[in-house]
């Protein structure tokens, strides 16, 4: 029998070598790795392991405390797609992935960030 899928959640920060919080930035290079060796060692039981990697998530909280006019713009130039990331679109991804249309993805990391780790 066996099946199913898991999905760790990591996030662009690594991959963009962001300053400023090395813990947090480790943290998350971990779960990629992590992502990989156990979907080397479940897929034998048909068990799919997938890293989740978001770029900045607008959320209520992001606006209401953090997310200036200014710094929304600067993100914006360095995204490839000119809209900010809200939450539905981290949730369409992980549904895709914990769904049978992504039954033969597996170790992967999948970034959903609107194209800046493509810019930096």
């Amino acid at each position: 029998l066996g099946g199913g899928s898991i999905i760790n959640f990591s996030s662009i920060s690594y991959m963009m070598g962001n300053a400023g919080y090395p813990a947090y930035v480790t943290s998350k290079a971990a779960i990629t790795g992590l992502t990989r060796s156990l979907a080397r060692e479940l897929g034998v039981d048909n068990i799919r392991v997938n890293a989740l990697l978001p770029g900045w998530v607008l959320t209520q909280k992001q606006l209401d405390m953090w997310a200036t006019p200014e710094d929304l713009a600067k993100h914006l130039e360095k995204q490839c797609l000119k809209e900010h990331l809200a939450p539905r679109d981290i949730v369409d991804a992980t549904l895709f992935l914990a769904s049978k249309a992504s039954r033969m993805i597996t170790s992967q990391a999948l970034v959903v960030d609107g194209g800046v780790v493509v810019t930096g």
